[in-house]
């Protein structure tokens, strides 16, 4: 049975994702800030333990392995999900520095910070499971997975805050797939301790009906609504199912609409694939498709520059 840590895990996709997770018959540890708002999940989740943390901070993502590893017999989680995040959408220049630097810190460094910590504990052979090297084809991957997002495959007017973040989480996990490689390489030549396999994933959903949803509309300028006019909504247990569906097929750069597969396509340059034949003739089509698409957006945005002048713009923040 594996063990899953699920940061973000009391609302939203993270609440959806923990539900599933344990339904499929994991030991889930759900990680949040807010206790009451954890202990609201762990009843819907129906089973397990969780920890209140600030995943913004280092040695708060280090205590929560140490506690996760602890409460695991011993052995760190098998699978670690940096799902923690969220939008305040606004123009940049409306926006503060205090929450540009917040924004950063949620949406990317709490899952950096996670990651340098989870590595740290599965490269060490103190914590690495004693198999025959002849065995370690039938040892479970240990999977890290971060939740990003379809703004960081396109730049929408409105979101300048949260979009880079989710870009340079986008870039991480490339880095990531291939730092991997070196760990898995050298367990084949450690001195008698087998490790698992690492993979990184990366899932990028749109937009989710939740309580963060609701908190991104109080912010919002109308310029951003109608640029996002027609974008499919999903509920977290929707967007909970696909994702974890296209991670036990093994894929690694996952969108769970189809608009948001069509953005993932027209940008996919150096990431790696997840069907090469699929991908290369979709991020074709998509290509072309973004030639109309782009040029209609740009001109929504402008049009209601020119309509309602800087109306709701500018109020700015220091």
């Amino acid at each position: 049975m594996a063990t899953v840590l699920l940061t973000g895990g009391s609302q939203g996709m993270g609440r959806g994702l923990g539900k599933l997770l344990a339904q499929k018959g994991a030991n889930v540890v759900i990680v949040a800030r807010n206790q009451k708002n954890l202990e609201s999940a762990l009843e819907y989740i129906s089973r397990f333990h969780y920890i209140s943390a600030d995943v913004t901070k280092v040695e708060e993502n280090e205590r929560i392995i140490r506690e996760v590893t602890e409460w695991n017999h011993g052995q760190p989680p098998d699978i670690v999900w940096a799902n923690a995040g969220m939008a305040t959408p606004t123009f940049l220049m409306d926006t503060s520095v205090e929450v540009m630097r917040q924004q950063m810190d949620i949406n990317y460094f709490a899952a950096a910070f996670l990651a340098k910590s989870i590595l740290k504990a599965w490269v060490d052979p103190s914590k690495s499971k004693d198999v025959d090297k002849k065995s370690m084809g039938s040892i479970p991957p240990r999977h890290f997975i971060m939740t990003s997002s379809t703004a960081a495959f396109v730049g929408v007017a409105g979101y300048s805050p949260y979009s880079p973040p989710k870009a340079a989480l986008r870039n991480l996990a490339d880095a990531l797939h291939e730092e991997v490689q070196f760990y898995n390489g050298a367990r084949y030549h450690s001195s008698g301790i087998a490790a698992p396999e690492i993979k990184v994933h990366l899932v990028c959903p749109g937009t989710i009906a939740s309580p963060g949803h609701v908190e991104e509309e109080k912010t919002k300028h109308p310029v951003t609504r109608i640029l996002e006019e027609g974008d499919p909504v999903q509920t977290e247990d929707e967007v909970a199912a696909v994702a974890v569906r296209e991670l036990e097929k093994g894929y690694y750069l996952i969108a769970t609409n189809f608009l948001g597969k069509a953005m993932r396509a027209s940008v996919l340059a150096g990431s790696p694939r997840n069907n090469w034949f699929i991908d290369t003739v979709f991020s074709w089509i998509a290509s072309v498709v973004w030639l109309f698409v782009q040029p209609d957006m740009d001109g929504k945005a402008w049009k209601y520059g020119k309509t309602h002048g800087l109306a709701g713009a500018g109020q700015a923040a220091q």
